[in-house]
């Protein structure tokens, strides 16, 4: 063999095996070369040697001075929660509305409980609130805290006289441990959202008693501490830092000028205004201290300008090339994700504005059209969960396939596929995916599968 012949050899043998699976340098490969031709052993004679011991040096992990490169990092392998194990659940009426992970328990929603807690180790189920009528919207339990779950019920199970439902929304608290429903406050409106209602310092922050009011209510009593109304003509987006309530407010117009970011005492709910922004501004979520808003942008207009807002004020705002209708996004961190129908996931930092990578979202996407047939375009795949300990994002179909892509690069680390069960015609059989320490929760419909990915092992 000559020194050119030797060289492709070794590039080929080590880009065959493995390596997303063991802790070795991203560019093996290369380094190994660049060291033969420092060392230069490309007699023929010894070419099958070499080959042989870099080959097993890559799958052990020897090499490299044994230590990874910067740009493939050791991922700490996956770790089982203490008392957990794999278990499979279908409890129709008991989780279609959705779930929540909060330590060792999950808490969900579906057509026949307005909540139901269940034991992320077994999948047991522990109590119940049963529904008042049918349990037929997108909500679930959105928050637990100090021994008490959060969630929303139909107001009545009543008919009016001609046999219409007359509908409306509580807001209701269950004591976690035994399901006891402790108190129930009536919305004005049927929102469920994620607006609709959250925890701030010291009490929930609610929509309610009028569509223009929202109020915080103590959270053990449902008593009102106090309240807060804008002016009519006017629509406020609600969200939450580090406890403290905020609105985002603009005319209730078409294009409206600006909209006005005001900052609440989460004790005595006076209002301070914090910044103004121009144009109709969309709340996409939270990262650390900093609201996340997006400004409208016409459908010819792939760049979409995120703006991050300090609780002082300040502003900084980044252009981000969207490419393809999106089937879902998430603001996780300091990363916005985004998932096209065409099944490319995208992630973009929100502080430096870049697009970190783009790559095929590794499941099979569900047919759009039938998605939106029954339901908005944005439950057609599950929101993305991140874990920061293993540094992977995992996404889910309701076609039942899983994937996990590493944070850092996009490259897709592993894959399986759960029997989705059968499809129900129900508007609330949204698909989800939960993170529970290490394992996964994976839900549609009805059926829950808990699993824990092997990965990093």
């Amino acid at each position: 063999m000559t020194t050119e012949q030797v060289e492709e050899k070794v590039r080929d043998t080590l880009r065959a095996v493995a390596l997303g699976g063991v802790r070795a340098p991203g560019d093996l490969a290369e380094q190994v070369v660049r060291r033969r031709g420092r060392r230069r052993f490309s007699q023929a004679a010894g070419a099958a040697t070499a080959v042989t011991a870099i080959t097993v040096g890559a799958v052990f992990g020897f090499g490299g001075g044994g230590s990874a490169e910067p740009d493939r990092p050791v991922r700490p392998a996956a770790s089982s929660p203490e008392g957990w194990q794999p278990w499979q659940s279908d409890t129709p009426g008991g989780s279609e509305r959705g779930c929540l992970v909060d330590g060792s328990a999950l808490y969900c929603a579906g057509s026949k409980y307005d909540a139901a807690k269940y034991d992320a180790n077994t999948g047991e189920r522990q109590w119940t609130v049963k529904v008042n009528r049918e349990g037929d919207g997108l909500d679930h339990p959105f928050a637990v805290r100090d021994g008490v779950v959060y969630t929303y019920r139909n107001h009545t199970a009543e008919n009016l006289p001609n046999g219409d439902y007359m509908g409306g929304t509580d807001l209701m608290a269950v004591d976690a441990d035994n399901g006891d429903v402790l108190w129930k406050t009536e919305m004005p409106q049927d929102d469920r959202t994620g607006q609709a209602a959250m925890l701030i310092d010291g009490a929930v922050f609610v929509n309610t008693p009028s569509l223009r009011t929202m109020s915080a209510l103590d959270p053990r009593t449902g008593d009102e501490k106090w309240r807060h109304t804008w002016d009519k003509g006017t629509v406020c987006q609600r969200a939450v830092l580090s406890g403290t309530p905020y609105l985002l407010c603009a005319p209730d117009v078409e294009k409206p000028d600006g909209t006005d970011v005001f900052r609440l005492d989460p004790a005595t709910g006076d209002a301070e205004k914090v910044t103004t922004l121009p144009g109709r501004q969309r709340l996409m979520g939270t990262f650390g201290d900093r609201l996340v808003v997006a400004g409208a942008k016409s459908p010819a207009d792939k760049d979409l300008v995120v703006t991050l807002i300090s609780s002082s004020g300040e502003q900084v705002s980044h252009p981000y090339r969207i490419n393809g209708e999106l089937a879902n996004s998430e603001v996780i961190g300091n990363r916005l994700i985004t998932v096209s129908w065409k099944g490319e996931a995208s992630v973009y930092s929100l502080t430096t504005g870049e697009t970190l990578w783009t790559r095929p979202v590794g499941v099979k996407m569900p047919d759009k059209e039938t998605m939106t047939g029954v339901a908005p375009p944005s439950v057609g795949i599950a929101p993305p969960v991140v874990s920061e300990r293993q540094g992977l994002v995992y996404f889910y179909s309701p076609t039942g396939y899983l994937s996990a892509l590493d944070l850092r690069s996009g490259e897709r680390v592993w894959r399986d596929h759960v029997e989705p069960g059968e499809p129900k015609p129900h508007f609330g059989d949204t698909s989800q995916v939960l993170l529970y320490e290490d394992a996964l929760v994976v839900r549609n419909g009805s059926e829950m599968v808990s699993l824990l990915p092997r990965i990093g092992d």
